[in-house]
């Protein structure tokens, strides 16, 4: 019998000629090169947004085991990502940390309704603009906090306090030899991370991330350098489900917008990055409905735990396509990993210095800023590089939610602008006196889509056809008119009527 439990794995790369043991042995080694690049991606998370390192790596390990199982897409590997540290970092801060699994648990049952009612394929109409300003604003966010954590300095709550707060800070590292030594550990992660690469034969035995976590902590430790190390507590006493008090903590407002921000940004960043990971490989496509149902069970699940929001990751992905991996097994695999490490060798997490893991993320936060992109899409596309700029804007000014829609209504007011175009046709400007009772009516016929934003340029084109003639308007021609263009137009038409009429009557009534 050659069905066995490695066939249930097969997918996006697996071939009909390739044997089941090539397919495991790939998977196999996929999977540790994924685990070692989550170690550090987990714990920094974790540490960046305000909460026990360990409940990044049972993100991790949910994300493996749970959302790496179920069907979607084979190849794209899930666990906390930079993407939701600052949002996760201010409901901290608002509702703390026993608070966090209700959040992340109601999330994770929107998104597998949304998943069931078929809601997934629906994230792809989302702007990419918005998608990457969110993406940007969260990498400036992230950067100006990190640089704080990279002095083993406390950050301020807000993005603009961190930002003002830069040369505050600037000045008492200048001023404190033992914040001196964490910038130049944080750096030197830094420096790492974007030269390791560069040695294509380290880079495919040890990733990037790992060999400059593993650098810096071995640099702390051998110069004993005083800089502060991740607060370890155990797998088991770092979990906390909620409890009732949290559940009754729904009822507030700025709890629901706090559930709304963890559900769009999650599956919108979880679907986009399907979307890359397809790009990879010529495997099996993502189905978002049910890959969006995969992000909600996990999420679920690590919601009872009350551990970190899971999305997609984009790293961790293309680091397991790359690898080689052929099925689910890797992720999953990666999972099985994760737990062991966290279960027998908790104590290693200690040893790793903050400053290191917010270089780690100054740079994940970097990236997530499309500097590449911005300048095209300046030339050729301009509505758009305004709709990424204002969005990035509006979280740093204000927060993740309240920014991402104010990206989302500029975007819907942009192609509702450019899809409500209005034509306005006269004709009987040249005819005179058709039968001695004064001139005929002037014709005027609107055609296109008449929506609201249109409405002050169209009223302006009324305006300037003759006082003196009565007007016939013909909608006819509209595609689409919403009702506060009709009214508009259905007013103008009634008073500049019963003003050429009156005007008329008084002139007739006046001798010659």
């Amino acid at each position: 019998m050659r069905n066995s439990l490695l066939d249930r794995f097969r997918g996006a790369r697996g071939t009909s000629g390739s044997s089941g043991a090539g397919t495991f042995r790939a998977d196999f080694t996929a999977s540790l090169v994924v685990f070692l690049v989550a170690v550090p991606l987990c714990v920094g998370v974790a540490v960046a947004s305000g909460v026990p390192a360990e409940l990044g790596l049972i993100t991790g390990i949910v994300g493996g085991l749970i959302t790496g199982f179920l069907p979607g897409s084979s190849l794209q590997v899930s666990g906390p990502a930079a993407g939701l540290t600052v949002l996760v970092y201010e409901a901290v801060e608002e509702y703390g940390v026993a608070a966090l699994g209700v959040l992340v648990l109601i999330s994770g049952l929107l998104q597998l309704a949304m998943g069931a009612l078929g809601l997934g394929r629906w994230f792809r109409a989302i702007s990419v603009a918005v998608v990457q300003g969110m993406l940007a604003g969260i990498g400036l966010v992230l950067i100006a906090g990190q640089l704080y954590a990279l002095a083993d300095a406390k950050a301020p709550s807000s993005g603009l306090d961190k930002i003002f707060g830069i040369p505050e800070l600037i000045g008492d590292v200048a001023g404190s030899g033992d914040a001196l030594k964490a910038i130049a550990v944080g750096v030197g992660t830094i420096a790492v991370l974007v030269l390791w690469p560069r040695f294509r034969q380290g880079a495919k035995v040890l990733p990037a991330p790992l060999a400059a976590v593993a650098l810096a902590t071995a640099a702390t430790a051998i110069f004993d350098l005083p800089i502060a190390r991740v607060e370890v507590k155990g797998l088991l006493d770092a979990v906390q489900p909620p409890g009732g008090s949290e559940f009754a903590a729904l009822a507030e407002v700025g709890v629901i917008g706090t559930v709304l921000a963890f559900t769009l940004i999650a599956s919108a960043e979880s679907l986009f990055s399907a979307a890359a990971v397809d790009r990879l490989h010529d495997g099996a496509r993502t189905d978002y409905n049910k890959e969006l149902m995969a992000q909600g069970a996990g999420n679920a699940v690590c919601g009872v735990l009350g551990a970190l929001p899971m999305t997609a990751v984009i790293v961790r992905s293309a680091a397991n396509v790359q690898a080689g991996a052929k099925t689910k097994a890797s992720r999953v695999l990666h999972g099985v990993w994760l737990l062991i490490f966290a279960v027998l060798f908790p104590a290693a997490l200690g040893i790793i210095p903050v400053a290191t893991l917010a270089g780690v993320l100054v740079y994940s936060g970097w990236k997530l800023i499309p500097t590449k992109d911005l300048v095209p899409l300046w030339r050729t596309h301009r509505g758009e590089a305004i709709i990424l700029i204002v969005t990035a804007g509006a979280i740093v000014i204000t927060n993740m939610f309240e920014g991402v829609i104010i990206g989302l209504l500029m975007a819907v007011a942009k192609t509702a602008w450019e899809t409500s175009h209005v034509h306005v046709e006269v004709s009987g400007r040249e005819e005179g006196d058709g039968n001695g009772d004064g001139e005929k009516p002037l014709y005027v016929r609107v055609r296109g889509n008449a929506t609201f934003l249109r409405l002050p340029k169209l009223l302006d084109e009324l305006e300037g056809l003759p006082r003196e003639r009565e007007v016939e308007l013909d909608l006819t021609g509209l595609r689409h008119v919403d009702h506060a263009c009709e009214m508009a137009l259905a007013t103008w038409t009634e008073r500049h009527n019963a003003v050429v009429k009156r005007d008329a009557a008084v002139e007739t009534q006046v001798p010659a």
